[in-house]
């Protein structure tokens, strides 16, 4: 039997995720113990598991190093890898939304020339140009993108909003919800052909244990 290789956003998701594949019976003891290895692996279950930068977690998946990659749903729309998605762990919830300075709200839609920072330009360009249909200017940044508004690099920006408070500290309010945002389990599609009955295994003992801890 060949290995089923599990890719994890590093952070508390893994930590989330290695305590569900715990209680469904996949526990990794390796990954318990402090070391520099890459890769942990259960021989006894055929399992490996290694972590990942959040990014990179769809394209170890999309390429086959991975057959199954536990990451957020924002990485998933703004990676768009041809990869599918299974499951909505629920885990991490949030929202992506369009957000500024309150006196820019009724004006984003009618501005010609509209300025968007975000650090994620693939989901601002998706939904200003095709749900939208406005022209607009991404501005692609790495920090703290709220601060863009406020020092007139943007007329507002598109970025995750977990309680909102930062907007509020900053003087910025939500403008528009794009989507709701939480941890998703995706596979290979070829791994989903060849190991199909061990990932849906995986799956169905998963969703089980979500709905037994909605109860």
């Amino acid at each position: 039997m060949r290995y089923l290789t599990f890719a994890l956003a590093k952070g508390r998701l893994a930590e989330q995720t290695m305590d569900l594949l715990e209680r469904i019976g996949m526990p990794c003891e390796e990954m318990k113990e402090k070391s520099r290895k890459l890769i942990f692996v259960n021989e006894d279950l055929k399992l490996k598991i290694f972590l990942a930068k959040t990014s990179d977690v769809p394209t170890y998946v999309e390429h086959g190093a991975a057959d199954i990659g536990v990451v957020g749903k924002d990485t998933i729309m703004e990676e768009n890898r041809n990869i599918y998605e299974m499951l909505d762990l629920g885990l991490g919830k949030c929202r992506m939304c369009v957000a500024g300075l309150p006196e820019m709200k009724d004006k984003i839609h009618k501005c010609h020339s509209l300025r968007v920072a975000t650090k994620y330009p693939n989901i601002a360009r998706e939904y200003f140009y095709h749900q939208m249909h406005q022209t607009v200017e991404i501005i692609k940044l790495n920090g703290s993108v709220e601060l863009a508004p406020i020092v007139g690099l943007s007329d507002c920006i598109v970025d995750i909003v977990e309680s909102g408070a930062t907007l509020k500290e900053n003087g910025l309010v939500v403008f528009e919800e794009i989507c709701p945002l939480s941890a998703r389990i995706v596979v290979n599609r070829v791994s989903m052909k060849m190991e199909r009955e061990r990932i849906i295994d995986v799956m169905d003992k998963i969703r089980g244990l979500l709905k037994e801890d909605l109860k």
